[in-house]
């Protein structure tokens, strides 16, 4: 069978690393929802939506995110320099997926402070992708926002740009253009837990 005829793999990329210093530097991944860690829950919504493969980024409190996350069939990645922002969690988990021992043809990148962002809206975006070129995102009200898709070719050029805490900022204004956003208002609320005003979120 050709690759052409095979279905595209998009894989789930978590950037899950934050120290949670405006929440008294409680990591965001341990941040209980539901009764278990916040990562769990947003690998979860990775897969129901229709990650199979799944690429976590880990930073504050790696270890005990490994121990006490259950997270099996994710690749769990270190990022050492998480404290620098989310840029570096951006490269290093594009590295990992590009390591990846399928052929990843894009990856949808969700964060884990979003607990309101459910599968329906990772359904959508995944569905947005049409080649190793795109360039998606949800959208919230016309807002830019997660997830997002970048398709495998942009890759390179994401994580040359990805500093501090711009993630793909600068890249997706300079190719707004190119993106294809997905009304995903109806199905999901894009809010973020940031501070301890935040937490009523949290289940």
């Amino acid at each position: 069978m050709t690759h052409e005829t095979e279905e595209p793999l998009v894989a789930g990329l978590l950037l899950a690393a934050g120290g949670g210093r405006r929440l008294g530097g409680r990591p965001k991944a341990l941040l209980p929802h539901r009764g278990r860690p916040l990562v769990e829950h947003a690998v979860r919504i990775l897969r129901e939506g229709g990650c199979e493969v799944v690429h976590v980024v880990l930073g504050a409190a790696a270890d005990r995110v490994r121990e006490e996350a259950r997270l099996p069939g994710c690749v769990l990645v270190d990022n050492p320099d998480w404290a620098e922002g989310m840029g570096s969690s951006l490269r290093v988990g594009l590295a990992s997926l590009k390591a990846e021992a399928l052929p990843v043809d894009a990856a949808l990148v969700s964060l884990v402070d979003q607990p309101g962002i459910g599968a329906a809206a990772v359904t959508r975006v995944l569905s947005a992708y049409d080649s190793r070129g795109t360039l998606a995102a949800a959208s919230y009200g016309g807002k830019r926002g997660h997830p997002v898709l970048f398709g495998a070719d942009r890759w390179a050029a994401i994580a040359a740009g990805a500093v501090g805490d711009q993630g793909a900022r600068d890249y997706l204004k300079e190719h707004r253009d190119a993106i294809t956003l997905v009304d995903c208002s109806d199905v999901a609320e894009p809010y973020d837990i940031d501070t301890e005003a935040d937490l009523v979120h949290l289940e």
